[in-house]
């Protein structure tokens, strides 16, 4: 099974000239998912399909090369069973780092874990007791040039495409966030655009709110203010102190992060703007 995943200028005749050259390539479409965007013009296409005969694929990229370029599109192709090497950050909290070790485990995230990196050795007998290679960064001392340079050794040798920072309590560097834009997902404690930045169940508690959430969403430049790939709430009331809300948050902040990356690893995720479109 293969997935395509394409984006243009909307036109007249997309969807015929992806379904005739899958058919004239003896494709068979499993699946279909279009959104037209008529502010900006934008259409969006994410179509899985099978090889009907052996290397069907191939006969189908090459074909699609020609109708690409007569629609200005962005597309790649990918193999659906083929996992995502992942990498991912964590600071102390380990709820998030769980949750991704299980799913991943039990083969309901498409990911291959490629290492474990951290700021603190609390999550080290975590990592190794589940076979992963777990790598300590100390971010003290303020020296984010030697970090960057750290991670990015790691991200190359890992040869790690997407990086998750499951609770890493760090800003990363403008220039990480450039060199990896689109591969970054982070999980924020808040329902953003609401309570950026430190101590959001604190800011929540301040506020009384009666609803806090939990952001997925990709690292950009601007703290906590990259697209959105998803969402959740849970409801509170007056009686729940800071540190309640966080304990009751975990299980939010788990859900939401696990449903982003398995997007991703299906490649649903349409960057558009500094906002994301789903298919």
């Amino acid at each position: 099974m293969y997935i395509l995943c394409l984006n243009c200028n909307d036109r007249p005749g997309i969807v015929a000239a992806v379904a005739n050259a899958l058919c004239d390539s003896n494709c068979n479409i499993e699946e279909s998912s279009q959104f037209y965007d008529p502010y900006s013009n934008q259409f969006f296409m994410r179509v899985m399909f099978s090889a009907v005969t052996e290397g069907a694929q191939e006969k189908f990229r090459a074909m699609f090369e020609a109708v690409a370029k007569e629609f200005g599109m962005n597309w790649y192709m990918r193999e659906m069973d083929e996992p995502v090497k992942t990498l991912v950050l964590v600071s102390k909290d380990d709820h998030c780092l769980n949750d991704i070790i299980y799913r991943w485990r039990t083969k309901h995230l498409n990911i291959e874990i490629v290492g474990i990196v951290s700021n603190h050795e609390v999550n080290r007998a975590l990592s190794e007791y589940f076979g992963l290679k777990f790598y300590y960064v100390p971010t003290q001392g303020g020296d984010k040039d030697a970090v960057d340079e750290q991670h990015f050794r790691i991200i190359e040798k890992t040869d790690a495409e997407l990086i998750v920072l499951a609770r890493y309590m760090q800003i990363l560097s403008e220039n990480m966030c450039e060199r990896y834009a689109g591969r970054l997902i982070n999980i924020h404690h808040s329902f953003l655009p609401g309570f950026k930045g430190a101590k959001p169940y604190h800011q929540a508690y301040e506020r009384g709110v009666k609803l806090i959430g939990a952001t997925a969403h990709f690292v950009t430049r601007n703290l906590d203010e990259g697209p959105i790939i998803e969402q959740d709430v849970m409801r509170i009331d007056h009686r729940d102190c800071p540190k309640k809300l966080q304990i009751r948050g975990q299980d939010t902040e788990a859900r939401v992060l696990a449903r982003a990356i398995e997007m991703y690893a299906e490649r649903r995720i349409f960057l558009h703007g500094n906002r994301t479109v789903i298919l």
